[in-house]
C-alpha cells in the first residue's frame, strides 16, 4: 500500500484534488484515534470525500459508522466535507 504524508493533505500539499484513497486513510486514521481521541465527524467527512472519489471501501465503512453517530454529527460531517471542497 502506498505511502501518504497525511499531515499535508489539510494545508494542501497534494494539490486541488487529493486521491480518494488518501482520504480512505485519512477517514481510518480519524474513526481509529491514531492521531488522539476518535473523532467520528472528521472520519465520515473524508469517507464521504473518498466516496466522492469512488473508492466502494469508503462507502461501506461511511455507512456503518453512521449507524454510530447522531443525525446532527452526521450534517455536520457533510457540512465539513463540502466545506473542504469548496477550500480546495
Amino acid at each position: 500500500m502506498a505511502r501518504y504524508d497525511m499531515s499535508t493533505i489539510e494545508t494542501g500539499a497534494l494539490g486541488a484534488v487529493a486521491p480518494g484513497a488518501v482520504f480512505l486513510q485519512l477517514g481510518m486514521a480519524a474513526a481509529l484515534g491514531r492521531h488522539g481521541a476518535i473523532d467520528r465527524v472528521a472520519a465520515h467527512k473524508w469517507f464521504n470525500l473518498a466516496a466522492r472519489d469512488g473508492v466502494a471501501e469508503a462507502i461501506r465503512l461511511r455507512r456503518e459508522l453512521s449507524l454510530e453517530m447522531s443525525p446532527a454529527e452526521i450534517a455536520d460531517a457533510q457540512r465539513a466535507a463540502r466545506e473542504w471542497l469548496a477550500a480546495h
